[in-house]
């Protein structure tokens, strides 16, 4: 059994090293709360609890916490893809909802399993999500000095199992001061992607990501027989060719876990049992 998340990415210009220190005890005890979890229940409950803990975290750019756009709302949105079926649900620009991913999770059963703006805030009514507002004061205070900073924050959680099953779950308050409408590659399959031989999610520039084909483009690249590491690294090396801004975290079949980034330094926690690995 095995698990990776991420909390997008930390800027040592704009963040100081408190911070980056409360990042890294917040993301050690959600994983291991994560992993907790998974000892009895499946890889895509256990992507789904673990990626509401990580929204329910002020500190990362998902749920509470979430970036305000440039009309001074707050739109999220989040994908869950289930490995074993190939199933992926998603809502994109959803508002007043305390955690996306769980209305993503109510989409798994629908025939029409990605759902926007108010379609999916209207889904989401019908299904008993109370009205919810993820803004703090923090963001307030960054949305009315018009600071740019963390811009490219994401949460996203990978699971394997212990019946060898994958699964994936991604979030996102999107990247700050966008023009509303703006979708973001966390509810695409460039950014929250998912078969039996990997999953992978994705952090960063969206517009990057879905240009990169990142999430897809790696899974596929492993279930055509490359290693993790290798699919990583020829995925990132065409990034790096449109000077993409991307971090990736991933679990393929075999509990192989990896990680990467095109520029430093991606936010993440990985754990399998024994020694937490984290973000230094």
């Amino acid at each position: 059994m095995k698990i990776i998340i991420h909390g997008g990415f930390f800027s040592e210009s704009s963040q100081s090293d408190d911070t980056k220190l409360k990042k890294q005890n917040a993301l050690k005890d959600i994983i291991e709360k994560g992993y907790e979890f998974l000892q009895t229940h499946s890889a895509l409950e256990t992507v789904i609890y673990t990626t509401c803990l990580l929204e329910d975290c002020p500190l990362f750019n998902a749920g509470i916490g979430s970036q305000i756009q440039a009309d001074g709302k707050i739109r999220m949105s989040a994908a869950i893809m289930n490995g074993s079926d190939c199933k992926f649900s998603g809502v994109i620009n959803i508002e007043k909802v305390q955690n996306p991913v769980l209305v993503a999770e109510k989409l798994l059963k629908e025939e029409d399993r990605v759902l926007s703006g108010q379609g999916a805030k209207q889904y989401a009514n019908s299904q008993g999500f109370e009205s919810f507002s993820t803004e703090t004061e923090e963001r307030k205070k960054e949305y009315n000095m018009k600071l740019k900073s963390s811009k490219t924050g994401t949460v996203g959680c990978v699971v394997l199992d212990r019946e060898g099953k994958l699964a994936v779950a991604t979030s996102t308050g999107g990247k700050g001061f966008e023009i509303p409408g703006r979708v973001s590659d966390s509810a695409t399959i460039a950014g929250n992607y998912a078969n039996k031989d990997c999953a992978v999610s994705c952090t960063g520039v969206g517009e990057d990501i879905i240009n990169g084909a990142l999430a897809c483009k790696i899974v596929t690249r492993v279930t055509d027989g490359q290693s993790i590491q290798s699919a990583f690294k020829n995925t990132f090396t065409e990034l790096n060719e449109i000077d993409g801004f991307a971090g990736a975290i991933g679990i393929d079949s075999k509990g192989n876990m990896f990680w990467q980034e095109s520029h430093p330094k991606i936010v993440f926690a990985a754990y399998d049992g024994g020694e937490i690995a984290l973000f230094e």
